[in-house]
C-alpha cells in the first residue's frame, strides 16, 4: 500500500500447480530490521514463498505488498526498479561457474537499471562495490578465482556478497547453511547477523536447520569489536532478548499453508505435533 513502511506484506495469497496447493491463503508481513525464518518439511512451499513475494510466481488469488506497491499483477518490466531493492542468496550460492569471483559478485550492480540513471554505472564504480562487498563477507582475496576453486561455505559467503552489493533493503535467503558442516553453518550466520545489524535489512530465510533460526532470533554483530554476541537482555536459551531490537519470528509451513508464526519461545511451546517436530529439532 502507498506509504506503509512494511517491506513485504502477504495477504491471503494461494497458488496452485494443477491441483497442487504451493501456497494456500498465506498472510504475513515484515518491516525493516526484522527476520522471519520459515520452517518446514521438503515441499511445503518455503521456496514458493520467496519467488512470490519478488515476483517471479504470480498467486492466483490474494495480494502481495513490496515496499508498500502493489506488485501482485505487475508486469516483468515493471518490477525491475522494485526487486533492485531486493537481495537474494539461491539455494547452494547459484554462483556463475564460468565467472570469476569479482564478475560474479558484479553481475548485479550490471545487470539493473535503476541504479544509475543510463543503466551504466562506471567501471570503478563497479570495482569499489565489489571489492567492498567481498570484504564484507572477508573474502576480497578470491576477486581472481573461480567458484570451483573456493570451499562450500566460501562460495555461499561469495553468494551472500552478490546478493548485498546493491545494499537492498530486503534479502532473501534461500536455505543459505544446507550441506555445510555446523562451524561453517554458523559463520554463515555470522554474516547473514552482520548484514541486518549494521544496515537494518529485512532478512527472510528459508532453512532446514532449527539452529540457523535461534541465531537469528539471539544474537546481533557488534560493529565495535567485529563480533557476534548474544543481544542485550538475553537471559537463559530459547528466550528472545527483551530491549534488543531483535525482532526475530518463526514461520512455519506445511503443505502450503502458514501453520505457525510467532517467536522462538512460542514455537517450543507450541503443542501442535508438526511444529514441535521443528522446535524439538532445537533441542536434540
Amino acid at each position: 500500500m502507498p506509504g506503509d513502511s512494511t517491506i513485504v506484506r502477504f495477504e491471503d495469497v494461494t497458488l496452485s500447480f494443477g491441483a497442487t496447493p504451493a501456497l494456500a491463503h498465506v498472510s504475513f508481513e515484515i518491516k525493516a530490521g526484522e527476520t522471519r525464518v520459515v520452517l518446514g518439511a521438503a515441499g511445503s512451499g518455503k521456496t514458493m514463498l520467496l519467488k512470490t513475494a519478488v515476483g517471479l510466481v504470480k498467486p492466483d488469488s490474494g495480494r502481495v505488498y513490496l515496499f508498500g506497491q502493489d506488485v501482485t499483477d505487475l508486469k516483468e518490466s515493471q518490477l525491475f526498479d522494485i526487486r533492485a531493492k531486493v537481495g537474494i542468496l539461491f539455494q547452494e550460492g547459484g554462483l556463475f561457474d564460468s565467472l570469476t569471483i569479482e564478475e560474479n559478485v558484479a553481475y548485479p550492480l550490471l545487470n539493473q537499471h535503476s541504479l544509475s540513471r543510463n543503466g551504466t554505472l562506471p567501471a570503478e564504480e563497479v570495482a569499489q562495490r565489489v571489492r567492498e562487498a567481498l570484504r564484507f563477507v572477508e573474502l576480497e582475496h578470491t576477486l581472481d578465482k573461480f567458484p570451483n576453486e573456493l570451499s562450500g561455505g566460501m562460495r555461499r559467503r561469495v553468494g551472500i556478497a552478490r546478493a548485498v552489493v546493491t545494499t537492498p533493503a530486503l534479502v532473501l535467503y534461500d536455505s543459505p547453511t544446507a550441506g555445510l558442516d555446523p562451524i561453517t553453518a554458523n559463520t554463515i550466520i555470522s554474516v547473514i547477523l552482520k548484514e541486518r545489524d549494521l544496515r537494518n535489512t529485512a532478512s527472510i530465510m528459508v532453512t532446514h536447520r532449527y539452529q540457523d533460526g535461534h541465531l537469528m532470533a539471539n544474537f546481533r554483530y557488534n560493529p565495535s569489536n567485529g563480533q557476534i554476541e548474544p543481544a542485550a537482555g538475553t537471559r537463559r536459551e530459547g528466550v528472545e532478548a527483551e530491549g534488543s531490537q531483535v525482532s526475530t519470528r518463526f514461520l512455519v509451513m506445511q503443505e502450503g499453508r502458514l501453520v505457525f508464526e510467532g517467536s522462538e519461545t512460542e514455537l517450543k511451546a507450541s503443542v501442535d505435533p508438526y511444529v514441535q517436530k521443528f522446535a524439538r529439532a532445537g533441542t536434540a
